[in-house]
């Protein structure tokens, strides 16, 4: 909980409000008390405000930010993966079904991590397959039984897959992924995630007492010419640089 509120502060959009409810103060208190100096460091404190905000909404700062997490998350092919006893899938991406107004599970925009997992299984990467994502708001089950369900259709076998439906973020996916492999006397996985997020998922396991393979996937960021349009503020850039944010804190947290 309170790296979470960490992380909505210190993230992109959490500083420039609180910059700007330091500049509504200072011009207030300017105001009041005749403080000349106090009028200038508020005008000065809503331009960094405005500034900071608009840095990382540009596509050039998010990308390079998320970019620099990537490249830290692992292997980028199948062939590269190291086979180990189970593959462990971080839940994130898929959403239950929700009769009658959503029949099937919903993939999200990190649904990549089940398409992955099903391919390195069906390369022989691992003959178990864990699950592990709890109950969610947004649908019926949990995500761990969403993702069997688009396993399953994938010809991932039922006698393969293993379920945690328990956890509710990174940290208890990987504290009750240990309990579960302790009873297959596994110490080894193969652990399938986002690659903006395998950092900070590889320091949970590893804190767990897992040794981890990394099989990133979902990767955000490739390689683009330049162009003055990528210094023009983007909603989708500021959400990436505020998700980048969130996994630099998390980081931090964890050690």
């Amino acid at each position: 909980m309170i790296a979470k509120l960490v992380a909505a502060l210190v993230s992109p959009l959490g500083t420039a409000w609180l910059l700007g409810l330091l500049a509504l103060g200072l011009a207030a208190g300017a105001r009041r008390w005749g403080w000349r100096r106090g009028g200038m460091a508020a005008g000065w404190t809503g331009l960094a405000a405005v500034g900071w905000l608009w840095l990382w909404a540009t596509p050039l700062a998010s990308d390079a930010l998320r970019g620099a997490l990537e490249n830290q998350a692992g292997p980028r092919t199948v062939e590269a993966v190291a086979p180990a006893p189970v593959l462990v899938v971080l839940g994130g991406g898929v959403q239950g079904a929700s009769p009658p107004q959503r029949p099937h599970p919903n993939l999200g925009a990190a649904a990549d991590r089940v398409w992955h997992a099903a391919r390195l299984y069906h390369a022989g990467k691992a003959p178990k397959v864990l699950l592990s994502g709890g109950v969610l708001g947004a649908g019926d089950g949990s995500e761990a039984e969403a993702m069997q369900t688009l396993l399953l259709d994938l010809g991932v076998p039922a006698s393969a897959l293993l379920l945690e439906g328990g956890s509710h973020n990174t940290g208890t996916n990987a504290a009750l992924s240990a309990r579960l492999l302790a009873a297959q006397n596994a110490d080894t996985v193969i652990l399938v995630t986002s690659a903006l997020h395998m950092p900070r998922a590889r320091q949970a396991f590893e804190r767990a007492g897992l040794t981890v393979i990394p099989a990133p996937t979902d990767f955000e960021v490739i390689p683009r010419p330049f162009s003055a349009l990528r210094l023009l503020p983007d909603t989708e850039a500021l959400d990436g640089s505020a998700r980048a944010f969130k996994e630099i804190v998390g980081r931090l947290a964890g050690r």
